[in-house]
């Protein structure tokens, strides 16, 4: 299927014409970020917390310290819900009611499952190293058995999803447009400046090339 089911989970209600369903876009919403938050709920206590993921396919891997607690609920199959948001421009209406933000979002539902086959493992985890920073996995040192004891994964498998957009200038209402006040759109972008070697860095050892082309 091209598209994720609309399910009552999983449906845009407040401004459902932004909610978009095509595995394309979402796919391209989360491939495009790398940090995402991650909601739970454990004994009725909600918590939602940030971290670096990646995503395979039909699954988005997370990863952190084997004693985490989010780690530790969601490896006994509890559901999640992630988040992604790009945020493109804060929009300037001529009226405050209507300031708004242009962004591309993704929310995910699904169920954790602990990784445990330490090839898939470490397959895991270089790929969401070369999500954030492609090329630097194989410039570094791979982790260690000890390392590998010490690090959860967890494979969420994507059950529903849906994402959302804004984008355009402000929209006022019609009597507002003769007031004498500027309106628009304030574009926000990411951006990448050149690195800062670490104090004790040989100074023959040069900026590699992966890296250059990250914020060049």
């Amino acid at each position: 299927m091209s598209e994720f089911e609309r399910k009552e989970i999983n449906t845009v209600r407040r401004q459902a014409s932004r909610g978009k369903y095509d595995r394309e876009t979402v796919f391209g919403i989360l491939d495009e970020a790398f940090l995402c938050h991650v909601g739970f709920s454990v004994k009725e206590q909600p918590f939602v917390i940030p971290t670096l993921y990646a995503r395979d396919g039909e699954t988005i891997f997370i990863h952190g310290s084997s004693i985490s607690r989010m780690l530790k609920n969601l490896s006994d199959g509890l559901r999640a819900c992630i988040t992604v948001t790009i945020t493109d421009g804060i929009v300037l209406a001529r009226s405050a009611f209507h300031h708004s933000m242009n962004y591309r979002s993704v929310t995910v539902f699904g169920k954790g499952t602990l990784v445990e086959d330490e090839n898939e493992k470490v397959r895991a985890l270089e790929l969401i190293s070369e999500n954030v920073l492609p090329g630097r996995w194989s410039d570094s040192r791979g982790p260690t058995k000890k390392e590998l004891d010490v690090t959860s994964v967890i494979a969420i498998r994507i059950e529903e999803a849906a994402a959302k957009i804004r984008e355009g200038g402000p929209k006022d209402d019609k009597r507002d447009y003769e007031l004498p006040i500027w309106a628009g759109v304030v574009p926000i972008v990411q951006e990448t400046r050149e690195p800062v070697a670490d104090d004790v860095l040989p100074e023959e050892i040069e900026i590699p090339d992966y890296l250059k082309k990250f914020y060049e």
